[in-house]
């Protein structure tokens, strides 16, 4: 069973995270980073190693990454 939580829109990103439900009541983390339109559409996906007890944890844990993913391209190069 997968849980789709609520699109978080970031500047010119839409954060997507998901919890995937393993065995034995835990979850998987993913989430997905989109940006663009149309043809010019580019999608990140991010799969993370380990369970998480709880399918909010998970997608906490896949929405702080998305943002450190988005934090490091959106910052200025250090010079």
């Amino acid at each position: 069973m997968n849980i789709n939580y609520n699109n978080i829109s970031v500047g010119r990103y839409l954060v997507s995270p998901l919890a995937k439900q393993q065995g034995e009541g835990r979850y998987a983390a993913s989430v997905s980073i989109r940006s663009g339109r149309g043809s010019g559409t580019y999608d990140r996906v991010l799969r993370f190693n380990g369970l998480f007890d709880s399918a909010a944890a998970a997608v906490h844990y896949a929405t702080e990454h998305a943002m450190g993913w988005i934090l490091e391209r959106s910052s200025p190069a250090c010079a």
